[in-house]
């Protein structure tokens, strides 16, 4: 398999921050998703080789081992335990020499690879049947799930499609923006027979024109005419169960804040439960009087006087 370099993949600099790989993957994950490119295989395997360079990139162990063995990244435990023994066997004889010695393994690939594969082979067996092979587990996949709001007030099931096979989950309500789930054994193959990977979903919430989330509580604003904040009445409120009818008092002042007893959003894994919705009054004022009006309300002024 020819070698992938992931900071090409997601199109970022080898010193590139952790912000800056997740706001590339972010993007390019968007881009590709195999939802909005439907039996486009090339797609498909973009989307693969983004997952898979995030999910190294953003482990700082892993980055750290890719970044010193390249494409062997995944056996650097291995050479590195097998370096240790030698080391310690070397001192036990008398010899601070090593087998290794020589080795100059890094990112850019600067090694004998050739040597490397020999070692390999003595140490996991041979590729031709001999000997035992170690067994690895594959990679870790991540991806990010845009929900709307509403989709997140309610549990519901949605489908992925993960290296051509489609999952389906079940979302609970109450989930939060960059909350993260793991489904196990649904990441990369495993190496020589070894377990699969798994797969975290992480769950971002779009923003609401209406709504402003704060844990299961919900704020909004709601505007009333300047005769209903005097005289008292009705305004119909949206919640994200639908409309209802709240009363307002008389003389109601403008920024008046009343609560909505659990009108806001589920907690999470607690059916039944749910916060309270907040609603700011915004009192609005009239505009385009007629001379009528203006007389009515000039009368007003003076009865205050």
């Amino acid at each position: 398999m020819a070698f992938v370099d992931y900071y090409k993949v997601l199109g970022v600099d080898k010193n590139a921050s952790q912000d800056e790989i997740k706001k590339a993957y972010r993007k390019l994950a968007r881009k590709y998703h195999p939802d909005l490119n439907p039996n486009d295989e090339e797609a498909k395997k973009r989307f693969q080789e983004i997952n898979e360079a995030n999910e190294v990139l953003t482990d700082s162990e892993k980055r750290k081992k890719y970044d010193q063995y390249g494409e062997h990244w995944k056996h650097g435990d291995a050479y590195e335990q097998a370096q240790q023994q030698q080391r310690s066997r070397g001192a036990n004889q008398g010899s601070t020499g090593s087998p290794f010695e020589g080795f100059d393994f890094d990112y850019s690939g600067n090694y004998d690879t050739g040597e490397f594969s020999d070692f390999f082979e003595q140490m996991f067996g041979s590729r031709r049947g001999g000997g035992r092979q170690t067994k690895f587990r594959g990679n870790d996949y991540h991806s990010v799930l845009e929900l709307t709001l509403q989709q997140a007030y309610t549990t519901h099931q949605q489908t992925f499609t993960v290296n051509g096979n489609n999952i389906r989950i079940t979302i609970p309500a109450g989930v939060e923006n960059g909350q993260k789930i793991k489904l196990s054994g649904q990441g990369g193959e495993g190496i020589n027979g070894g377990p699969k990977g798994d797969l975290y979903i992480e769950f971002s919430i779009l923003t609401d024109p209406r709504f402003q989330r704060k844990g299961s509580e919900l704020h909004m604003v709601q505007d009333i005419d300047l005769y209903t904040a005097l005289l008292g009445g009705e305004t119909v409120v949206d919640t994200l169960s639908g409309k209802i009818k709240v009363k307002i008092k008389p003389e109601t002042q403008n920024e008046t804040k009343i609560r909505l007893k659990g009108k806001g959003f589920p907690v999470y894994k607690k059916d039944g439960q749910f916060g309270d919705l907040y609603v700011t009054l915004h009192v609005k004022l009239p505009t385009n009087l007629s001379d009528k009006e203006k007389k009515l309300f000039q009368q007003l002024a003076n009865l205050k006087k």
